[in-house]
């Protein structure tokens, strides 16, 4: 199973109701920003990133949801609400950690409506 050639990285695409205050959230978030035409790509590091773009469909950016592994949950938490991102924009949130089967996981809605899973893995479930 699998293929032949090697990966490299693997890319979303998700829109923004107001793309220029999109931009400046993940930047704020803490993504690296390389603006191409109509849209931009974030990362993270070398190999996880996604694309934001200029296009706005309610039911598909509603329907939008990223999952970002993380090793420490409680970290990542205190991390991004030290940002004060949910005070500074209007529908950002924030869910507490949830406990899963698979591990914890945090939630986040972007300006936009995108959610957020920031999930740390139980030690001996990598694959869910």
């Amino acid at each position: 199973m699998g293929f032949d050639f090697k990966t490299k990285s693997i890319r979303a695409f998700i829109g923004a109701k107001d793309y220029e205050q999109s931009r400046m959230f993940y930047r704020q978030l803490g993504f690296i920003e390389t603006q191409l035409d109509k849209m931009s790509y974030f990362q993270v590091n070398e190999s996880m990133g996604f694309y934001l773009q200029d296009s706005y469909v309610k039911d598909w950016v509603n329907n939008s949801m990223l999952f970002l592994e993380v090793d420490d949950v409680e970290l990542c938490e205190r991390e991004l609400l030290a940002k004060g991102l949910q005070d500074e924009y209007k529908y950002v949130r924030f869910s507490e950690i949830k406990t899963f089967d698979h591990g914890r996981q945090l939630f986040m809605h972007d300006p936009s409506g995108v959610l957020w899973h920031f999930c740390e893995f139980n030690k001996k479930d990598k694959s869910s």
